[in-house]
């Protein structure tokens, strides 16, 4: 079944350990209650997160103190609507600013924290991932179906590649 927090689900827990296994430093800017980031954050200051502000103002101050992450995960709100009831619960408005429409500069701070040949581990309802466009190759994608009326979670790992490498290029 689906869960809020996506990296308590078995398949997806068990392939976000086995990917991490060697990496020290964990930037998750969506952490919920999740263990796995050695840097989290989330905008509700009732989850385990060991910062509570905003995604942009917290990847932000990480490229600001020079973070070089070994990888990011990236499991926000996945529609507009889960991102209204987050505000809700924290007592906060939702305004225009708010949106999906966000996630393209999340995406872009996250890409100045991780290192070249770091991993990137996306969560969403798509397999949109990092992108090729911000120089990634992806290695991996997870499908985890829900069942019913559920949507079906999509994990995709992709890998940093160095400036002027194509698709599928290795670190």
């Amino acid at each position: 079944m689906p869960s809020a927090d996506t990296f308590s689900i078995p398949p997806i827990r068990e392939l976000v350990k086995w990917r991490l296994k060697d990496c020290a430093v964990i930037v998750d800017p969506f952490a919920r209650n999740s263990r796995f980031g050695t840097l989290t954050n989330d905008l509700n200051p009732e989850t385990a997160a060991t910062h509570h502000m905003d995604a942009i103002e917290f990847l932000t101050g990480l490229v600001a103190e020079g973070v070089q992450a070994d990888a990011v995960l990236f499991d926000p709100p996945y529609s507009n609507g889960q991102i209204i009831e987050m505000y809700q619960k924290i007592g906060r408005a939702f305004t225009g600013d708010d949106d999906l429409n966000r996630l393209g500069k999340h995406k872009d701070l996250m890409d100045r924290v991780l290192k070249t040949g770091g991993i990137a581990i996306c969560c969403g309802w798509n397999s949109m991932g990092m992108g090729v466009e911000r120089r990634y190759s992806l290695e991996e994608i997870l499908l985890v179906p829900h069942g019913r009326v559920h949507n079906d979670t999509i994990v995709t790992v992709e890998r940093k590649m160095q400036a002027g490498f194509g698709f599928g290029a290795q670190p």
